[in-house]
């Protein structure tokens, strides 16, 4: 018996080692237990996560609208650091354009027509963050280490053009969605915004076409752009530029619980509730204009209602404390509840908290009005002017007429999930009393555009990252304030810098950008192309 085990059994091993021998490095280096081809739609999935901007960061800071008290955990300052870095996500969707065309997917697919916005998405998001940015030598991996910059005039025409060819593309797939490849590459999967409804998708697209063209507003008199054309034709097309009809048309994310928690939560309400204040240039433009927003986003100053006797839903009870305040000072005035917190309710008392919305139908509203109040095109610029408010008021369960429920967390309880700890207020409204205010009421020029902008800045709020930002930096509204507590020379910064590696790995195109926008610095206080 042994004899007959060593004569077969030895040979066999004999051969299975010949045998791999003759396999390549290649081969023998793959690890057979775990997959070597990544989905599209695995790909998407993770393109997504990583290009959402959520609240409770240093971004709301630098809009002022939430002001850090405690120097332990940040600053108000307007020290710029290095803008967004989001090459390694789109290395990921130019990945996930080849794994869908590879897989059935046609010369227009979804991952290939999304694939479009989100490079527009990001690369301009870049460039309006820093200036000029490496984008068509980019992305090419050991083929380009060093690629060179574009100038920011042809990032954003490079941006408007992918998100026209985007919508195109998604207009075709929808009407005839069966002819456009039969495999996994042909259908959208693993969407966490609009579970694989393009219909929602070429809106979205659409609305981020007129955020650009509406950020461009300083070059529409450049022949190679036509903003203005652009913007027009968009309008006059609604067949062919689908929009977003309302906030269920939100590009947002949604948190879930228990394993994907809301920023600001029970968890951590100990650590955190207090060492951030709300900042007056929010809360001061929401009182001035009796805004019933700052019942839900915001709670009274204690030190007035407490020991002054003012009434909780007095609009004077509200105080933001000014971003350009010392933030020792700041820290003892927080400390004698002199400030108003955010309202704990809205967003400490569960797990979840509200979505963060990305692009939405408000500032859509917001852009639209904007666009045609510059005389654009055609249209009725109050009519979008009032859809963004009554937008952003229901977003908050704020009724057109009615009343809703105001909760402020009452002082010394021990926590915010148990709703016996507010007191609660109701709060009347009436959307015409409050639109008919000189303040609020629309009127064409100057005077209707800063409406505009100072509602969507409210509308706005812990949304849609540095958005808000931007707008004030291209037109002033709201009025920024600076000081001790801002630094930079109490000035408000203009742009960030360049990521630290490019000084290094990039270091002769880096330099060559500098000098052709910045005078050879990577300064902070810079003035880009677009805002010139």
């Amino acid at each position: 018996m042994k004899t007959i085990l060593t004569k077969y059994i030895l040979p066999a091993a004999l051969l299975l080692s010949v045998t791999s021998c003759k396999k390549s490095f290649d081969e023998l280096s793959q690890n057979t237990n775990v997959p070597n081809n990544v989905p599209a739609s695995l790909l998407f999935n993770g393109v997504l996560t990583s290009t959402a901007e959520l609240p409770d960061g240093q971004k709301e800071i630098y809009s002022q609208y939430y002001l850090y008290n405690y120097d332990y955990y940040g600053n108000n300052r307007y020290d710029f650091g290095s803008g967004d870095d989001y090459y390694r996500v789109l290395k990921n969707v130019t990945v996930m354009e080849k794994a869908a065309a590879a897989t059935g997917g046609a010369a227009i697919n979804p991952y290939e027509a999304l694939g479009k916005f989100f490079k527009a998405y990001l690369f301009s998001k870049m460039s309006l963050e820093m200036g000029d940015i490496p984008m068509n030598d980019a992305l090419k991996g050991l083929d380009n280490l060093e690629p060179t910059y574009d100038p920011q005039k042809t990032v954003m025409m490079q941006c408007l053009d992918w998100l026209e060819s985007a919508n195109s593309d998604l207009g075709q797939l929808i009407a005839k969605p069966s002819d456009f490849g039969t495999g996994e590459g042909a259908t959208l999967k693993n969407d966490i915004y609009f579970g694989n409804d393009l219909t929602k998708w070429q809106k979205t697209v659409n609305a981020l076409y007129l955020r650009l063209l509406v950020q461009l507003s300083n070059k529409t008199g450049d022949t190679d752009l036509k903003v203005t054309t652009r913007f027009a034709t968009i309008i006059a097309n609604p067949s062919k530029y689908p929009l977003m009809q309302s906030t269920a048309d939100n590009m947002q994310y949604t948190f879930v619980t228990p394993t994907n928690f809301y920023p600001m939560n029970p968890n951590n309400f100990g650590q955190s509730g207090s060492r951030k204040n709300m900042s007056s240039t929010y809360v001061g433009l929401l009182t001035s204009l009796k805004d019933p927003r700052v019942y839900v986003t915001a709670e009274p100053a204690r030190d007035l209602v407490d020991k002054q006797g003012k009434s909780a839903n007095d609009f004077a009870s509200f105080v933001g404390a000014d971003p350009g305040e010392d933030q020792g000072t700041m820290y003892n005035n927080a400390g004698l509840q002199k400030y108003s917190f955010i309202n704990r309710k809205h967003f400490y008392s569960t797990y979840t908290g509200e979505p963060s919305v990305q692009i939405g139908y408000p500032e859509l509203m917001f852009n639209i009005a904007e666009g045609i109040n510059r005389g654009w095109t055609s249209g009725n610029a109050e009519s979008y002017y009032q859809n963004g408010i009554k937008a952003s008021m229901a977003s908050y369960g704020i009724p057109e007429n009615g009343a809703f429920t105001a909760y402020f967390y009452r002082p010394g309880s021990t926590s915010v999930t148990v709703d016996g700890n507010y007191d609660t207020f109701q709060i009347p409204v009436t959307f015409n009393n409050y639109y008919s205010q000189t303040s609020v009421k629309y009127q064409a020029g100057t005077a209707g555009l800063t409406r505009i902008l100072q509602q969507k800045y409210i509308a706005l709020f812990r949304h849609s990252g540095l958005e808000s930002y931007f707008t004030y930096r291209r037109t002033g509204i709201p009025n920024f304030t600076t000081g001790p507590g801002t630094g930079n020379s109490s000035r408000i910064a203009k742009r960030f810098q360049y990521p630290e590696a490019e000084r290094t790995a990039n270091a002769a195109n880096y330099q060559k950008a500098l000098q052709s926008q910045y005078g050879g610095n990577d300064d902070i206080n810079g003035i880009m192309w677009i805002l010139k």
